[in-house]
């Protein structure tokens, strides 16, 4: 069993992208400090009661819960603009079941901030109630933001929700990850109730060649960088 192979560790890890510093958080945002610029993506929010709307019971917390990561989260980079990198709402009626503490939480967090809204796949209807401007992609410098990855240079992308599997101690971990060559980057799905897809999946080698990336883990405690080639 191969045991797990870092190639650095800390609770905040630089991630590059086509020459961009960016700091990759363990909650899985990611900030630009020269921009004072912090992104997440895939925040699927108000999946449980969409799930139960076809009767899959799930604790109806996920909102909540992710609303409050998200919080934890500025406050530790206070940013000028954030971006929410597509799918920040599980469906297309999702906006309508927030509740009036979430509408509110969600105002508190865009106080004094620029907020921007990218379309996903999930809500491509985005709702223009709560705050924010709405685009479909957004280009800054050399780095283009859209939901959906193409594998072009200079983008950051979600989608696809990474996670990475890899032998520690014995026993085998998975977590969510960052995967980024250096000239691009997809994110990992910020939601309390997203799930992953593996980066050993196809989808990655189509904007990955040859499993020449890395993942950036979100350990309990540290970012951990790992070569993709050493996951299973």
């Amino acid at each position: 069993m191969t045991e797990i192979v870092a190639l650095s560790t800390s609770s905040t890890r630089s991630l590059d992208v086509a020459g961009i510093s960016l700091h990759a958080d363990l909650s899985g945002a990611l900030f630009w400090e020269e921009q004072r610029l912090l992104v997440v993506s895939d925040l699927h929010l108000e999946k449980g009661s969409s799930f139960a709307t076809r009767g899959v019971l799930l604790p109806p917390y996920d909102t909540i819960a992710t609303l409050g990561r998200l919080a934890a989260v500025i406050s530790r980079h206070d940013p000028r603009t954030v971006i929410a990198l597509g799918d920040s709402f599980h469906d297309r009626s999702a906006h309508e079941r927030l509740s009036p503490a979430d509408r509110d939480a969600v105002a508190a967090l865009q106080t004094g901030r620029d907020w921007i809204w990218i379309s996903g796949n999930h809500d491509p209807m985005l709702p223009r109630d709560l705050g924010g401007t709405i685009a479909d992609e957004v280009a800054i410098g050399p780095i283009t933001f859209r939901h959906e990855p193409t594998g072009a240079h200079g983008e950051i992308a979600g989608h696809l929700h990474p996670k990475a599997r890899v032998s520690a101690r014995g026993r085998f971990m998975e977590r969510r990850c960052f995967a980024s060559d250096g000239m691009r980057a997809v994110m990992p799905a910020f939601g309390a109730y997203a799930g992953g897809l593996s980066i050993r999946d196809a989808a990655f080698a189509r904007i990955f060649p040859a499993n020449g990336f890395v993942a950036h883990l979100l350990g309990d405690r540290r970012v951990h960088a790992i070569a993709a080639s050493r996951c299973s």
